[in-house]
């Protein structure tokens, strides 16, 4: 078989660490494999790097649910013990159900890519390695792409894979003192913070800015019940606010029985294909749910998939939310500790979030063809609760946040639609919100750092305008199954909308336009040659749950088998 010429792949994090693996695996390497990388690092990324995390910072995955590597964390460890957690120092204790320190995880990830390019250069492939060297444009001419470096170097390659990871772009950060637009880079806060701090959101993203503040304040002692909290005397006015539109606190982790996240759990293409063809041209979410949800819960749990087997989605959402918003947040979050606790000792699943969190990984591959309606619902519905279920919060930041909370140090309150953040105009911000009888709250904060995640990278956006000019790239779009209803979101005033004459209605999604392949499409919404997205907030709109390593490795892996059809038809044709 004919190699591709040459393959750049920007950015050089897990995305591009499971690209490469599966270019190995399905012998699709090119002549030429160029990466280019931001840092000074390869496979840790952003978040398993100083980049993303401190030493108190740890994974929401453990040794035993990491993809496929050359080597497995306990031959990495027996090479190279983890001297900075007496839990990794010595590959003989390591505990398989035990979450990684993120540092631990982006040096072995660091060390698998090393593996990995040595593999790829005993091919005979030429690796080229460029740190320290951000991409400023790419664009295409004659069928190649030419990429330019901020340093003013340019390289033309044949194929490109955008591997560009998490994006947190600053738009109040360094021009209004007191206001952070994410928790990165961690070492950014520094010393102590004697202040009211007020955090938008509560998913994973603000458990690193509560353990990155906490520990900076404060001092965590272990005891027989978890962890006390202690504020060092020069931060005797230090406490956290969170803000959440549903006040939810994340799941913790619980006994998995084995992970579902495999080619074989996910509606092949075939399938896809089939099921448009006899269902209008849409796969329908109902489907899905029943299949990716329903069914393998009544193999798991049968009593309870009695309970809720005639529920709808929206029935079953409204069902498992109400306890939420019944308790107290913090009382809930205990009540699901010791469920989660139970769940682990008994090495007994939690069957219905099992599933969920296995269904949110299956549906990305048939959200590209659902209907604008389907994705409108199941936004509003299903991903508030799978957000919350999949976070699979380790323990140890539970008794942190707990003792936190046994302390006073920190509080939730849940705000309405209409809140807004405003900069005050000394120092910090003022959070105006409607508390819970109505009344109107405007509250001053000395410092704010915004929580809520990786939120996506929209088509304007895109650092690349050599992809965006020449129309290579395109936002992504749904078509309205019923037009009716495409009709009234557009006389709702919803921006989104997009009608085409004469009667056809899209939704615009955020990010792009990508197809199964993780390949680009152009404004005609036709298939760029050569050119695959596995950026992940580039791609958010079209793959509700895109973030994990299993991702990374389904995603590089269907690159890589793209990559070699291509060259092996282009080879037939030749």
């Amino acid at each position: 078989m004919k190699k591709p010429d040459s393959i750049a792949i920007i950015g050089g994090g897990p995305a591009a660490l499971f690209a490469v693996k599966h270019l190995i695996s399905e012998q699709a390497l090119p002549d030429e494999l160029h990466i280019f990388e931001r840092g000074n690092r390869l496979g840790a990324g952003m978040p398993y790097s100083e980049r993303g995390a401190c030493h108190e910072h740890v994974a929401n995955v453990s040794a035993n649910e990491l993809p496929h590597l050359p080597e497995s964390l306990s031959d990495y460890i027996k090479r190279k013990p983890y001297s900075d957690d007496p839990d990794f120092s010595d590959y003989r204790n390591l505990n398989e159900f035990q979450v990684i320190p993120r540092l631990l995880l982006g040096n072995y990830m660091e060390e698998q890519f090393k593996l990995l390019l040595n593999q790829a250069r005993k091919t005979g492939t030429e690796v080229q390695v460029h740190k320290e060297t951000g991409v400023a444009d790419i664009y295409k001419k004659d069928d190649e792409f030419h990429i330019k470096t901020e340093r003013g170097d340019s390289y033309i390659c044949s194929n490109v894979i955008l591997c560009t990871g998490h994006h947190w772009p600053k738009k109040n950060e360094g021009e209004v003192k007191g206001w952070f637009d994410s928790p990165y880079p961690p070492s950014k806060f520094t010393g102590t913070t004697n202040c009211a701090v007020a955090i938008r959101g509560t998913s994973l993203t603000a458990v690193d800015a509560i353990k990155t503040l906490a520990h900076l304040n404060g001092t965590f002692t272990k005891n027989d019940d978890g962890y006390t909290y202690t504020l060092h005397e020069e931060s005797k006015n230090f406490s956290m606010t969170l803000f959440s539109k549903r006040g939810y606190l994340p799941a913790l982790r619980f006994h998995s029985e084995g992970s579902p996240y495999s080619e074989g759990w996910i509606m092949s293409q075939e399938e896809i294909y089939e099921y448009k063809q006899n269902n209008g041209g849409f796969v329908d979410l109902d489907y899905i749910f029943e299949r990716n949800f329903k069914k393998p819960l009544q193999k798991k749990n049968e009593k309870f998939y009695n309970d809720i087997k005639d529920l709808s989605i929206e029935e079953f959402v409204e069902k498992m939310l109400s306890l939420r918003e019944e308790l107290d947040s913090f009382e809930l979050f205990k009540a699901e500790y010791r469920e989660a606790q139970k769940s682990i000792e008994r090495h007994q699943t939690i069957a219905w979030k099992e599933m969920l969190a296995a269904f949110s990984y299956a549906i990305n591959y048939p959200a590209k063809h659902f209907s604008a309606e389907d994705m409108m619902r199941m936004r509003k519905t299903l991903l508030p609760l799978i957000s919350v279920i999949i976070a699979s919060l380790p323990q140890s930041s539970y008794r942190e946040i707990i003792a936190l909370y046994n302390a006073g140090i920190i509080d939730l309150i849940s705000v309405d639609e209409e809140s807004r953040v405003e900069p005050d105009e000394n120092e910090g911000i003022i959070y105006h919100y409607s508390d819970h009888q109505g009344n109107k709250v405007a509250e001053h904060y000395r410092l704010y750092i915004d929580a809520i995640g990786q939120q996506p990278v929209q088509f304007n956006d895109i650092p690349f305008k050599g992809l965006r000019d020449s129309g290579s790239i395109s936002s992504g779009y749904l078509k309205f199954k019923d037009k009716n209803k495409g009709a009234e979101a557009l006389e709702e005033g919803n921006s989104h909308i997009l009608k085409i004459e004469p009667d056809y209605f899209y939704l615009r999604v955020d990010g792009l336009n990508i197809n199964d392949h993780f390949q680009a499409l152009d404004y005609y919404g036709e298939a760029t040659e050569n050119l695959y997205i596995m950026a992940v907030p580039y791609i958010a709109g079209l793959n509700p749950d895109y973030s994990g390593l299993d991702f990374c490795d389904t995603a590089g892996k269907r690159v890589a088998l793209a990559i070699k059809h291509t060259s092996e038809a282009n080879q037939l044709v030749s």
